[in-house]
């Protein structure tokens, strides 16, 4: 064998703009750009010609009422901002404790597996607004002594709770792609299964989920908006209060723009990272 060593294809390295624009010839991008007009061109030429437009235009598309409104509604994304990073913060804790309960061996553990596996499986049933609805409501009609009955901790709470079960699943998928061997070397060297679990397992598995976390968590940013359910007034809530004094829709146009500039960076730094890390891994085997 020679000593050189083997190049790898670009298309298996799975950059983001091999995956978006394909291998581009000389001239690729020139036919890239002119099929997308021609294709996004004849689209609006249907939408803007159909009978109903002239109507469609003045309830979706009123400038006037659009800048109007969205200074009020980037207030109000204060608060989804706030139940995102709180949640989040929640999240990766309690799902944490969640997946590692059930990775737990032995028969002396079966409790903690039952409970965990019971958790996940009735929460990721439930649709998160009717946990939302539960717990927002339901709880502060109870009047307990010295239990909050702000609709924002509940829907809080409610958040944590849902989203808890689907990234615990992520994380139980990191924890059991980390070969066995991994820590039965831990044990050699005189740690505990816990110490083993703690200093080598759990670092690596959280670091092979980071892609699939970001991508719940663009999940979540959008959830944040049903807690206008139980009267929390975030961006959405606050975006039917427009529409309800201005008997328009246009601000649900703006409330969705919104969520794209929220989302969208999110969703590329995602893509950005996944490429990284794939590209590590294919320089890696290279070597």
């Amino acid at each position: 064998m020679s000593g050189v060593a083997p190049t790898t294809p670009p298309e298996l390295l799975g950059s983001r703009s091999s995956r978006l624009l394909g291998r581009l010839k000389p001239g690729g991008l020139f036919v890239a750009l002119v099929s997308s007009i021609v294709v996004f061109g004849a689209i609006a030429l249907v939408i803007v010609t159909s009978p109903g437009w002239p109507q469609v235009q003045r309830s979706f598309f009123n400038a006037e009422i659009f800048w109007g409104v969205l200074p009020d509604l980037f207030r109000a994304l204060i608060k989804n901002i706030q139940l995102f990073v709180l949640a989040e913060i929640g999240i990766l804790i309690f799902a944490l404790i969640l997946a590692v309960m059930r990775s737990l061996p032995g028969p002396v553990f079966f409790p903690l597996r039952l409970i965990s596996v019971v958790y996940i499986d009735v929460f990721r049933a439930i649709p998160s607004i009717l946990v939302i609805t539960f717990l927002g409501l339901g709880i502060p009609a109870l009047r307990l002594p010295n239990v909050p009955t702000d609709p924002f901790f509940w829907g809080l709470v409610a958040l944590v709770i849902v989203w808890s079960a689907y990234v615990a699943e992520v994380y139980r998928a990191g924890i059991e792609s980390i070969h066995p061997s991994q820590e039965a070397a831990a044990r050699s060297l005189g740690l505990s299964r816990a110490q083993g679990l703690r200093f080598v397992v759990l670092p690596q598995a959280v670091r092979r989920v980071i892609p699939p976390l970001m991508n719940d968590f663009i999940g979540l940013t959008k959830d944040t908006a049903l807690v206008s359910l139980i009267g929390v007034i975030e961006v959405f809530r606050r975006t039917q209060i427009e529409v309800g004094g201005s008997f328009n829709f246009t601000p649900y146009l703006a409330c969705a723009l919104i969520f794209l500039l929220l989302t969208i960076p999110m969703a590329r730094f995602v893509d950005w990272y996944t490429a990284r890390i794939r590209k590590r891994q294919m320089a890696t085997i290279a070597r």
